[in-house]
């Protein structure tokens, strides 16, 4: 350990030049026995070499003997020639690596282990377990070199680690892949469990004519509610927060671009209390207010509902965040972004903002599918739909809608008549909304009649539940 301090010093004072050091004495991941038992079943076995070739690459072996044989065996498979020690043998001495690899007796040394294809799969995925620990620690010395380099910015060192341990990661997943066979079977099982107790196959949003058509929000969905400013969007994904925090208590996860975290919760112990927000804010409370407060506070901090206020926001800044909160939670149900438009694709603003939006859409969509989590994502309206005698949202009203039409699963869009014509229901605390469906990559497009409410802002079912 001093020594390697020592290294640390003596290269900090290069300057000019790249910290380069590692632990030379301590030998890297590797299972010796393992290599062998593999390279020994396939100079004994055909169908031993079409499981490995399938999984593992040449430099999952540690060693560069075994690298070398493993390499041979590939071409001579690729080749179509007969594989066995002999042949092998044969193959590395007329390609000049015979001696590469210690000569014949390594070979020979091979059929001394006792090859067991039953437990094969088991001694692949040991030396890939063992070649991942080494790529991640090539990854973290690679990380502490570029550290030390101060001309690199820093958001690049720290995308170049999150993209190569993100690799890393996905080889992991890989391992785990299921053949299309077994595929068919787990779907076949997820059926017959359903078909005993019929549910949604997605989160059910609480807002029953909205699930009806959607089946709920499907893991790895992009979702976009679109409206214009004060249409009530922030509040229709709060009711649909809500829902289904107290309905899966799964967590859920906050970004508000717009509005602070206090605005935030205030709103929701507005909606919880049915005290309005102008109540609220200024403190004008009742004796039987104070009940219903503390009643909802303690609900509240009970439910794992996180709100991230951080402004100029970029996708990486998410993914960060969502990271760290499966970290600490194992899980999260919902993602939702207030709004899209405020979002960053990096911390340099491009001078292009629909080719960034663009991007972003793209990367949001990514962060859907990577993570299995559904994410909603709001948006504006562009000013077109001011200027037609019917008001109702299209898809081209969506601000730079090109990109976001391309990645959205879903795009819903809110309008409330009333907005726009101050004597429709104008004395009515309660009136009436319209969430259209104007995009269902897996389902149909739809208008859902919904009910709006003041103070609190709040939108409801306009039926009872029919279950």
């Amino acid at each position: 350990m001093y020594r390697l301090k020592i290294e640390i010093l003596t290269n900090m004072k290069k300057l000019n030049s790249k910290v380069q050091f590692s632990i030379s004495d301590t030998p890297l991941p590797h299972n010796f026995i393992a290599e062998k038992i593999i390279l020994s079943c396939l100079l004994i076995n055909y169908e031993a070499i079409e499981i490995t070739i399938k999984t593992v690459r040449i430099e999952t072996f540690y060693f560069i003997n075994h690298q070398e044989i493993y390499k041979a065996i590939v071409e001579m498979y690729k080749k179509k020639l007969s594989i066995n020690v002999f042949s092998v043998n044969n193959f590395l001495k007329e390609t000049g690596c015979l001696d590469k690899i210690g000569g014949t007796k390594v070979l020979l040394e091979l059929l001394n282990q006792i090859p067991n294809l039953v437990y094969l799969e088991e001694y692949i995925q040991l030396i890939q377990d063992k070649f991942l620990r080494r790529s991640l620690i090539n990854l973290g010395y690679e990380a502490i070199n570029s550290a030390y380099i101060t001309n690199i910015p820093l958001e690049k060192i720290l995308t170049d680690f999150e993209k190569k341990s993100f690799r890393i990661t996905n080889e992991l997943i890989d391992e785990k892949k299921l053949t299309t066979a077994e595929l068919f079977s787990s779907v076949f099982l997820e059926l017959k469990e359903k078909s005993l107790k019929p549910e949604l196959p997605g989160l059910a949003s609480g807002f029953y004519d909205l699930d009806s058509l959607t089946q709920g929000f499907q893991k790895s969905d992009l979702i976009i509610l679109a409206g214009r400013p004060s249409m009530g969007k922030t509040a229709f994904v709060l009711n649909i927060g809500e829902n289904i925090i107290k309905k899966y208590k799964v967590p859920i996860l906050f970004f508000s671009l717009e509005m602070s975290k206090e605005q935030l919760i205030y709103r929701l112990l507005a909606n919880e209390t049915g005290i309005s927000q102008t109540r609220l804010k200024i403190g004008n409370l009742y004796k039987e207010d104070w009940h219903e407060l503390k009643k909802s506070i303690q609900n509240y901090s009970r439910l794992p509902f996180f709100i991230d206020d951080q402004p100029n926001l970029t996708t990486q800044d998410i993914r960060s965040k969502i990271k760290q909160i499966l970290f600490e939670q194992n899980k999260i149900g919902l993602i939702i972004i207030d709004y899209l438009q405020l979002l960053l694709n990096s911390k340099l603003k491009s001078e292009n903002r629909v080719q960034e939006l663009s991007q972003i859409t793209r990367e949001l969509k990514n962060l859907a599918k990577e993570f299995q989590i559904p994410v909603i994502a709001l948006s504006q309206l562009s000013r077109n739909v001011e200027n037609r005698i019917n008001k109702r949202p299209v898809l081209s009203d969506l601000r730079e809608s090109g990109s976001i039409e391309q990645d959205a699963d879903l795009v819903l869009m809110l309008y409330r008549e009333n907005y726009y014509n101050s004597m429709v229901e104008k004395n009515e605390k309660i009136t009436t909304a319209e969430l259209i469906i104007a995009k269902h990559r897996n389902g149909p497009l739809g208008t859902v009649e919904l009910s709006f409410q003041t103070d609190p802002t709040k939108f409801l079912n306009t039926f009872l539940n029919p279950l």
